[in-house]
């Protein structure tokens, strides 16, 4: 039985708690009846996630939680005690981050990149935002161009940190960030660069020849089908911006900043208008 990650399991027999699960192995588990399905037989094989109970007996639920064994989860703390921390991670009992694997002390209701981990001594599923640790830049095969998940650590004046397929740092320059990104988010992003001494640069568009930015290209597209001039300008109200464009002002004035050196478009306390139009 894999503890924190998926398992598909034999239905064994039905009892008052309810499912008894199995595999080939002989190992039995409990799915309550809480999680069984509507319509089941004996013998029928169900997808269902392990972990413990609070009583620390392995239990099976059909419920997903938001990371498994071995990956990283944007979750937030619950409850501190003296013990530790718990945070939510999608299941009824609440993942348990100890004192030792607290980067910094948690406090509820924040948020925190989480590392889940099955602890050899105890045999219990653990969570830690001491990720650096699980982190390593050995054995890696991406290349220039590769595509890639990443989850976004923390922000900061260079750019996004991330985490890449759940095993590498990398890092998202600020010059190539065109959208509104945050802490927790998963995006699909490119591999850009990996330098000699193992860090990974990476960007969030396809990379390919040099192409006009993706928020530049969409305000040539609105001003286009406004006629060529929109009433929004680097005075113009960030409510207003994201309200008329769907980007904050920061991207807005990144953008058309690209778009006038360009010599695309013109800017005036008024609004921004379209040049050599015909």
């Amino acid at each position: 039985m894999n503890l924190g990650q998926y398992n598909t399991l034999t239905i064994l027999r039905e009892t008052d708690p309810g499912l008894f699960l199995g595999n080939e192995q002989d190992q039995e588990v409990l799915l309550p009846n809480r999680y069984k399905p509507t319509h089941f037989r004996i013998g029928d094989t169900l997808k269902v996630f392990v972990y413990l109970d609070n009583e620390e007996r392995p239990i099976a639920t059909t419920e997903e939680p938001f990371l498994t064994l071995n990956t990283f989860g944007y979750l937030r703390c619950c409850d501190v005690n003296k013990h530790g921390a718990f945070v939510d991670w999608g299941l009824v009992k609440q993942l348990f981050v100890p004192f030792r694997e607290q980067a910094r002390p948690m406090k509820v209701g924040h948020w925190y990149i989480v590392y889940l981990y099955l602890d050899q001594k105890t045999n219990r599923l653990v969570g830690s935002s001491k990720t650096n640790r699980f982190l390593t830049q050995e054995g890696m095969t991406l290349e220039k161009f590769d595509p890639c998940e990443v989850l976004v650590t923390h922000l900061t004046e260079k750019g996004a940190n991330v985490i890449i397929n759940q095993k590498h740092q990398g890092l998202i320059y600020i010059d190539d960030i065109f959208e509104d990104i945050r802490s927790g988010d998963k995006l699909t992003a490119y591999i850009k660069k990996v330098r000699e001494d193992g860090k990974v640069d990476v960007v969030l568009q396809p990379m390919g020849y040099k192409s006009i930015e993706p928020n530049a290209a969409y305000i040539l597209e609105e001003l286009e089908a406004a006629g060529g001039f929109l009433p929004l300008s680097d005075a113009s109200a960030p409510d207003l911006i994201r309200q008329e464009l769907g980007m904050s002002k920061k991207l807005f004035k990144k953008a058309i900043g690209t778009l006038y050196k360009e010599k695309k478009i013109g800017i005036t306390p008024d609004g921004i208008s379209l040049l050599d139009r015909e």
